[in-house]
């Protein structure tokens, strides 16, 4: 793993976090018990905060930022950020997905649990409220959560806690 303090700035990893091998951390970065962060993924605090919740997961090459003096990253607990999606300068509240490819923009605020569909862009300054669906490019709030999406965010957490204490115990490099 890659970890950076940016002068002051020091990133604190809480107890059972997962950092992959060749996961990025710099600056002013709080990162909750049991959370992890795959393959590729950048997790970058350098001009701003960002803190990330308890056993929440972000996906391979997934990038989190902030915007300098404007917009912190918050990302509650229990969330999934899905493969390749980009989360700048926003608030992610608890048990949330964000699909894969999905692009949340400064000052977007998703309530707790919430569904951003694979590839959806939110907006900047965008509101999602609790128990909501979005979809599209911009997003639209689409529908309310099922309790079938509630099911499938809280397994997603939980599913990835698992493969985080599976890949810390077990990954090991093979060499050249």
């Amino acid at each position: 793993m890659t970890v950076y303090d940016l002068g002051d700035k020091r990133p604190v990893l809480s107890e059972g976090v997962f950092v992959a091998p060749n996961a990025s951390v710099i600056g002013d970065v709080v990162v909750g018990a049991s959370s992890s962060l795959w393959f590729g993924v950048v997790v970058r605090g350098d001009v701003f905060p960002i803190r990330i919740g308890a056993r929440t997961n972000i996906q391979d090459n997934a990038v989190v930022h902030v915007t300098g003096g404007k917009a912190s990253t918050t990302i509650g607990d229990d969330v999934t950020v899905g493969h390749l999606a980009l989360v700048h300068g926003c608030t992610i509240g608890d048990r949330c997905l964000i699909g894969m490819g999905s692009i949340v923009l400064d000052g977007a605020r998703i309530d707790d649990d919430c569904f951003i569909a694979a590839g959806s862009l939110v907006p900047p300054r965008m509101h999602v409220p609790a128990r909501s669906v979005v979809m599209g490019r911009p997003g639209k709030v689409v529908r309310e959560v099922t309790e079938a999406d509630l099911v499938q965010i809280r397994e997603a957490a939980a599913l990835y806690v698992g493969y985080a204490r599976e890949h810390g115990a077990g990954l090991r490099g093979r060499g050249g």
